[in-house]
């Protein structure tokens, strides 16, 4: 187990570190599968476990490994509280959608209730209330609007001037028996029964296309292929868009963690304000003691201060109210929002029905990913399921989507014309570059991101984005390169992290640079 100290330190979430899995071959030859899966995180593995109980081949490969995405990085609340959103989702889609998102949460926090009964799971899941809460009078009615809410649509809720948690706060809505648990611990026992009923099971191998031919075929960076009946996009971002125009239709935010020890007992509850800068708060257990989770700090990927001062924040916040005994990690997760907030679950367009695309999960994935998979499987099988409508990614005709639609794209725009007309470092500046940090100049008139690794080794990259050619902003916190346009995400070498982008970042000859010095 590894005790972080610093700040400083390289990001290791605490699930990944907990909890060690199997390492899967590559992808090398062209294979056959009735369903092929892209994304090993709770959509794909459980997608994958649905669907081998029917008796159906499943391929599912990851560009990484498997759970070290976004459902390794998460806080694993397994809620249908979902910040304020029961009043939105009344004024904008009506009582009866609003319902069914409530009620497609809950069957969620059932399903994951059943399989750990099933399988005697011990994945530390333990229910809890879940509160939402405000210090700010601003939020007060918003709060009572989301009870109204609530009560409108059966759901157990209560305003209280009471919590467990001793923080400053001025009231907030209880949503009952909701839940939290490990997710890397629950799933790696979905993982070996995938692995027990024939799934095979593929790492560090990333798909780029789809093509058709008689059949839809995942096509891979390396050459391989996929032959299948039906593919699953559950990689966050769809690799393939099949002109659904997803980036224009979603937008990625990065949120920060760090878990820490607490000289205070975790007095039960899960907690989340209603006002910016977000504060969420969790526990878990590391060898029999609370470990305190305090999340937060949200903002657009590639945007903002340096993602080094939303850890401190987080630390100074938890360190002021938790009276904070040691500092054991960080981490932080990426995930995307719709221009409604409702995820896109189904067919990625009207007329390529047996491709299916899963994301926009709006950093409430442990319950949206669980039931994406419950939908995606009953679409192949031919059942019918109550949610199809509600989550149908062809939907597009909401007001404020079209409202929401302009903002985004404009936002776009702004960081795509900002980011090649900015001023970059000089030259020079590489002389004085030290290891762990970063900076941005021009090589022979390109963009290019240099950093210094701990060997003093440097890394020249064409910082344009390989996905739509935005250009990329380093990131301090977690030394990668993100794309301020539609979340893109790379390693300090290059290498993609998270998509839409499928192609590494084109790197800079060395021998120009010298050249050009």
């Amino acid at each position: 187990m590894t005790n972080h100290n610093q700040l400083t330190d390289s990001p290791e979430p605490y699930w990944r570190d907990s909890v060690q899995f199997e390492k899967y071959p590559k992808l090398k030859e062209t294979s056959r599968a009735e369903v092929g899966i892209v994304g090993g995180g709770i959509t794909g593995l459980t997608a994958a476990y649905l669907l081998a109980q029917e008796n159906i081949k499943v391929i599912l490969i990851d560009s990484g490994s498997i759970l070290n995405g976004t459902t390794g990085h998460t806080t694993a609340k397994i809620t249908a509280q979902h910040g304020l959103i029961y009043d939105e989702l009344i004024q904008n889609f009506g009582e009866e959608n609003a319902k069914l998102y409530y009620q497609a949460q809950i069957e969620a926090k059932q399903m994951i209730e059943g399989n750990i009964s099933t399988h005697d799971i011990d994945c530390d899941y333990r229910n809890e209330d879940a509160y939402i809460y405000t210090n700010k009078n601003s939020y007060i009615r918003k709060l009572e609007l989301e009870k109204k809410a609530y009560d409108q649509l059966g759901i157990e809720g209560e305003l209280t001037t009471k919590i467990p948690l001793n923080i400053p706060f001025k009231k907030a809505l209880k949503m009952k028996n909701q839940a939290m648990f490990h997710p890397l611990k629950y799933l790696r026992k979905l993982v070996d029964e995938c692995v027990k009923m024939g799934v095979q099971i593929f790492e560090q191998t990333t798909a780029t296309d789809v093509e058709y031919n008689k059949k839809p075929t995942i096509v891979t960076r390396d050459g391989a292929r996929i032959i299948c009946d039906y593919v699953v996009e559950a990689s966050q971002f769809p690799f393939y868009d099949g002109q659904g125009f997803y980036p224009t239709r979603m937008y990625a935010e990065r949120a920060y963690v760090i878990a820490v020890k607490s000289f205070l007992t975790y007095p039960g509850g899960i907690y989340i304000n209603a006002e910016s800068p977000t504060r969420s708060i969790r526990s878990t257990s590391l060898n029999g003691e609370d470990l305190w989770l305090i999340g937060g700090e949200n903002h657009k990927t590639g945007q903002g201060k340096s993602t080094t001062k939303h850890y401190q924040a987080l630390y100074d916040y938890a360190n002021k109210y938790f009276n904070v005994s040691d500092y054991m990690y960080r981490w932080s997760a990426q995930d995307l929002t719709t221009l409604d907030k409702i995820p896109y679950i189904g067919s990625i367009t009207k007329t390529q029905s047996n491709v299916f695309v899963a994301t926009g999960f709006r950093k409430w994935g442990m319950t949206n990913g669980t039931i994406a998979a419950k939908v995606i499987t009953d679409y192949i099988l031919n059942r019918k399921n109550p949610y199809m409508e509600l989550f149908t990614p062809s939907r597009f005709q909401i007001n404020p989507s079209l409202k929401q639609f302009t903002a985004v794209n404009f936002d776009v725009a702004k960081h795509l014309i900002k980011g090649k007309l900015e001023n970059t470092k000089d030259i020079q500046s590489i002389e004085n570059l030290t290891p762990g940090n970063a900076l941005v100049t021009r090589i022979n008139g390109n963009r290019t991101g240099v950093f210094m690794d701990e060997n003093h080794k440097v890394y020249m990259l064409d910082t344009t984005c390989t996905h739509l050619r935005c250009e990329v902003e380093w990131n301090s916190g977690d030394q990668t390169w993100d794309c301020p346009c539609h979340g893109s995400r790379f390693s300090y070498t290059g290498e993609v992290i998270t998509g839409p982008a499928t192609r590494p970042l084109d790197q800079t000859i060395i021998d120009d640079f010298k050249k050009e010095k």
